[in-house]
């Protein structure tokens, strides 16, 4: 036998210890995925009378009575995010590690004790377990490290049991807000509770109600601020600070809102204030503000706009990189 020979013999094929490799592996995925379309998708387990699959669940209580309007967009922004890092997943890509099944029956438990205690909320929370698992299973841990945020991302997407509490507090701050800031515009008003009632103006009185607490507004935020986060080139504290921030603006963007029915109520049309204006205020001032202050905060960290430092650190890796050649060009042979 050559030594050749041998060392072929020796050296491990590609690919032959991966758990994807083979006919029967894609098999054993392919029915894992109908397993789990059929558990989340068609199995009746949750809601009132037993009466909605667990995906069924999500759906419906992604409403303005649970402050989560917004849900429907997350699995739009959750694709974004994977498509936005999909060049470095394919770089990444590599053998899979059989580890990422310990992580499926992570999810596996969590499905368990959703059905046991008839909790859909611990069924969602264990789903992005699954993929995760997958992810790890069939490309390695390179691939699953960066799907962990969009992924586990989903988790501000369930609907939480009740907002009363935050809810109560927010109604007060956003009441004493709007009655101190309307008056810098001079419009005069006293508080009742979460009543704010004018001075001198005819307008009715207007009730801070749930929804004008800024609850809403905090939760499709945090959505907002988290992907941004994930998005930005930064320190991890930057990342963290940024996505912090999303509970200071949402209070404040909501108070300038409230203040600018008021400003409108006492200077211009209450009725369209207090109906047209208030429906259609957080699209047209709450978001583009809160966003405004979101691009200021991330260039203040930055230390500038971000595409601009984005581009400053391409040309700096570039000129090393020349300038290295150049140097190396010039060593005199010995």
């Amino acid at each position: 036998m050559s030594a050749n020979s041998t060392i072929s013999a020796q050296e491990p094929q590609p690919g032959t210890n991966s758990p994807r490799s083979g006919l029967g592996g894609w098999i054993a995925i392919l029915l894992s995925l109908l397993v789990l379309v059929w558990f989340y998708g068609v199995e009746y387990r949750f809601g009132s009378n037993r009466s909605q699959s667990a995906l069924n669940w999500i759906y419906s209580a992604w409403n303005g009575e649970t402050d989560y309007e917004h849900g429907l967009m997350f699995p739009f922004v959750i694709l974004g995010l994977v498509i936005y890092r999909f060049k470095d997943l394919k770089r990444v890509s590599g053998e899979g590690s059989w580890w990422g099944l310990v992580v499926l029956w992570i999810g596996v438990v969590f499905y368990v004790a959703a059905f046991r205690t008839l909790q859909p909320r611990i069924a969602m929370a264990g789903l992005p377990f699954f993929f995760w698992g997958g992810a790890c299973y069939l490309w390695g841990w390179r691939v699953a490290k960066i799907l962990t945020f969009p992924l586990f991302f989903f988790w501000l997407a369930i609907p939480l049991p009740s907002f009363q509490q935050a809810t109560t507090h927010l109604q007060l701050i956003a009441t004493s807000m709007a009655h101190h800031g309307s008056g810098l515009f001079g419009v005069e008003t006293y508080v009742e509770g979460t009543k704010v009632l004018p001075i001198k103006g005819d307008w009715e009185p207007l009730d801070i109600a749930k929804g004008c607490s800024g609850i809403r507004s905090l939760m499709a935020l945090l959505m907002i601020s988290a992907a941004w986060a994930f998005i930005a080139k930064m320190a991890l504290w930057k990342k963290t600070v940024l996505f912090l921030a999303a509970f200071p603006l949402a209070i404040i963007g909501n108070a300038l809102r409230v203040i600018s029915i008021f400003v409108i109520a006492e200077y211009g049309d209450a009725k369209w204030a207090t109906n047209t204006w208030h429906d259609w205020s957080g699209l047209l001032l709450f978001y583009p503000f809160s966003m405004m202050l979101l691009l200021l905060l991330h260039s203040s960290l930055e230390g500038g706009v971000p595409w601009r430092k984005s581009n400053q650190r391409k040309l700096r890796r570039v000129v090393v990189t020349r300038s290295s050649e150049d140097s190396s060009a010039t060593i005199p042979e010995s």
